[in-house]
């Protein structure tokens, strides 16, 4: 790297020639083999501090290349609270026990075991030096022993997971490794620096007590509990060869250590090394922080962020008055917050993202991990530049300047990823935005917001983006909803009902004195069989005697797909027209059937002065259950009768976004002789069905399809029925089925149903006349 260049020849001499100089003359019995071990430990530890020293420096000028974030400050408890759950609980790492329990006895040992290193440097000294007051204190010798133990332990079994999970080794199936992609160099350098340094504690603990049993004393197992027998095997060495054994083994110690600060120093893209420094502070920074019992661990899911220019939410009223260069969404690796270029260097490179990412899962090229990896090296390959003066620039090295010139998002050659942009067009738009990455990284970084920021200046700056979008663009902007279909189409589900359905400004005057808006959705209205799912709802709450009101033809697409294609002035034309609506009408509660509109009105609507209290429907029908309002009286008669089972498929926007995990479960499990059977990924886990992101509206032309992934895991699970809570899942887990029924994959008796339908036919008596459930 260019910014380390000629770093070790332009520290100051002085000190690293006066600190052996003045040890020995400090020390006037030390012998020549501690005066060459303490000149090179203080070289070694001048050297290693001070570049250390200079790289932080470095990667806080780097981070604040990037553009203001003001959302980032305040509420300083629920951040300290995060910090510490995240990183002393390892609330996100305890999810794998193994993995976690290694690696927070790891992380504890780095800091914990600091005292020992201090311990090592007084050795170098003298072999008996022990740390003033702690030193012989039982209580500290046993805490160092356990840890280093411990420590030791947990680095050979994650040094034995990596290589179980190794892309070459056959059970990790290549590809399919979480660390494909990976620096392994790096990992087994940190590995192997940990190792030595547990093994040279241990061995200084097994010598200590050697030495003090050599000179006479009675050290016991008090202070020696776990190293007593690792002292007896050097029994019968002489006192000299004990403590020239301690100085030399103290040495190794702080060598290897200060050997450690050398490296990453000079490597400031080793993200295996530095997120056990900016780990913490890109926790502190998180944009939802603390814990809140809707969302169990809150991350940078739910709500996207507007588009912000220099720090200020962009006035789309005065988009015109904008500087040329003005950069709507993120165009060059600089337009990124301070947060995100903090975000690509804190990457551990664990690829947990990577693991839980439907689009990889399913052959396509686009992992998190590798997305994030790219912007880093860009970033810091690029900072040269940014960071020169304009006319300085033609002198930096030609690397740096080909890094300068390279666009963000371009077309990449396989045979040459150093070529062309940075990241391929395939990889920004095989994104779902289903959040899997962002819930499952244990350092909390932001790939749905990065991904979704640079679609915005594909769409608005550059035009590019796939061609299908075009038509989705075409049709929200002239008929408020993706289909294109008239608005006046958008009562038609109602038809056929036995009871009447008020509408806001025809049959009521607004809501108040009305339990609840129903926002019907563009799929609840207009797509067949998300219409039988809003039907079943809007008679589950008459029977429940729930008074509701719709929108009718006045209502809009909240956006949604709009926003997450990068669509910002659309989805902003949307969101006011509907905000402004909901307000005349005095909305105050609402339930939604769909997943995509739940998350919109709940969660970003407030941004445009829309305030809300949004529910979904499995958490209001939950609700209607438990407080006996309905009655499930029979078991579901397209569930195939008493002891069927049921399987349920999480909505990305439902769970991972908004942490709605129980209702869905809970009612399904109120009706009468169902069982559920859980797909194995579910929950937090769970795979998505590859509607997100606007990928309902685009083909999928690259790997296997998503849906049909998802539809083979539910199908195993021998369950009759496929329940879903969001229409668009419900598309396109009917469409999978569809596709493995006729290939003869699966039964041709499975069906998917949306968890209202199953209530409603539940509420019924088996033998009454029911509209059933809609099969593939």
């Amino acid at each position: 790297m260019q910014f380390i260049s000629h770093q070790v020849s332009s520290l100051p001499a002085g000190p690293v020639r006066a600190l052996p100089m003045l040890a020995a003359g400090g020390s006037p019995g030390l012998s020549g083999l501690q005066i060459g071990v303490v000149t090179l430990i203080a070289v070694l530890s001048v050297i290693g501090v001070a570049l250390f020293g200079r790289t932080v420096g470095y990667l806080v000028r780097v981070f604040r290349l990037g553009q203001p974030d003001p959302t980032r400050g305040g509420q300083p408890g629920a951040r300290l609270h995060s910090v510490l759950e995240e990183s002393l609980g390892h609330a996100r790492l305890g999810r794998w026990p193994l993995v976690g329990v290694m690696h927070w006895l790891v992380f504890v040992g780095f800091g914990g075991l600091f005292f020992t290193l201090l311990t090592a440097y007084g050795q170098v000294f003298d072999p008996t030096f022990a740390l003033p007051l702690v030193g012989h204190f039982a209580p500290y010798e046993w805490f160092t022993e356990l840890l280093g133990w411990s420590t030791l332990i947990a680095i050979l079994v994650l040094i034995g997971i990596r290589q179980k999970n190794h892309p070459r080794s056959a059970a990790a199936q290549g590809r399919r490794s979480r660390f494909f992609g990976s620096s392994f160099w790096q990992a087994y350098y940190v590995e192997g620096t940990i190792l030595v340094v547990g093994l040279c504690i241990l061995t200084l603990r097994g010598l200590e007590y050697a030495l003090a049993a050599a000179e006479g004393g009675q050290p016991g197992a008090v202070h020696f509990p776990l190293t007593s027998w690792l002292g007896g095997l050097f029994e019968g060495t002489g006192t000299a060869s004990l403590k020239t054994a301690i100085v030399l083994v103290a040495a190794l110690k702080i060598i290897v250590s200060m050997a450690w600060f050398i490296t990453i120093a000079v490597q400031p893209t080793m993200g295996v090394a530095w997120h056990r420094f900016l780990a913490f502070v890109n926790i502190w920074f998180k944009r939802h922080p603390g814990r809140t019992e809707a969302r169990g661990l809150p991350t940078s899911l739910g709500p996207l962020q507007p588009i912000r220019v220099k720090g200020e939410v962009l006035d789309f009223e005065s988009v015109d008055e904008l500087d040329e260069d003005a950069a709507l969404g993120v165009g060059k690796v600089e337009d990124f917050t301070w947060k995100g270029l903090l975000d690509f260097s804190t990457c551990t490179e664990c690829g947990r993202c990577q693991s839980q990412c439907p689009a990889w899962n399913t052959d396509k090229p686009l992992s998190p991990k590798l997305l994030v990896l790219n912007l880093r090296d860009h970033s810091h390959g690029k900072a040269p530049w940014l960071m020169a003066a304009e006319i300085d620039r033609t002198g930096l090295p030609a690397d740096v300047l080909e890094e300068a010139q390279r666009s963000l998002v371009a077309p990449v050659d396989p045979d040459n990823p150093l070529t062309g942009g940075v990241i391929d067009p395939d990889v920004l738009w095989s994104c779902t935005t289903c959040g899997a990455c962002v819930e499952q990284c244990p350092v909390d970084i932001e790939h749905v917001d990065h991904i979704v920021d640079m679609r915005r200046y594909q769409v608005l700056i550059e035009s590019a983006f796939p061609s299908e979008l075009g038509g989705l663009f075409k049709n929200l902007e002239k008929n408020a909803n993706p289909w294109g279909m008239s608005p006046r189409t958008r009562m038609d589900w109602a038809k056929g009902l036995d009871f009447e359905i008020p509408q806001v400004g025809a049959d009521v005057e607004d809501l108040t004195g009305v339990d609840y808006l129903f926002w019907i959705g563009c799929a609840g209205a207009l797509e067949d069989r998300a219409k039988k799912t809003t039907r079943a709802v809007a008679e589950l709450l008459h029977m429940a005697g729930v008074s509701f009101a719709v929108l009718g033809e006045g209502e809009s697409c909240t956006g949604d797909p709009a926003r997450r294609a990068g669509n910002e002035f659309l989805f902003q034309m949307l969101a006011q027209a509907n905000v402004e609506m909901l307000n005349e009408a005095r909305a105050t509660n609402i339930v939604v059937t769909c997943a995509h509109c739940f998350n919109t009105l709940a969660n970003e609507y407030p941004q445009l002065g829309g305030r809300y209290q949004v529910v979904h429907h499995t958490q209001l029908l939950n609700r209607l259950v438990r407080e006996g309002r309905l009655t499930p009286v029979a078991p579901p008669s397209g569930s195939n009768g008493a002891g069927a089972s049921v399987t349920y498929h999480d909505p990305c926007y439902l769970g991972r976004h908004n942490g709605v995990y129980t209702p869905p479960r809970e009612l399904i499990g109120s009706l009468p002789g169902v069982q559920l059977a859980e797909m194995p990924r579910h929950g937090n886990r769970s795979f998505c069905c590859g509607a997100g992101g606007a990928r309902m509206w685009m083909e999928e032309k690259l790997g296997t399809r998503i849906n049909a992934d998802r539809t083979a895991e539910a199908v195993a699970t021998g369950a009759g029925t496929i329940a879903v809570g969001c229409p668009f899942c419900r598309v396109m887990l009917t469409d999978g089925l569809t596709t493995m029924q006729a290939g003869g994959q699966a039964p041709e008796s499975v069906q998917v149903a949306d968890v209202a339908q199953l209530l409603l036919e539940a509420v019924k008596r088996a033998d009454s006349a029911t509209e059933p459930a809609t099969t593939a």
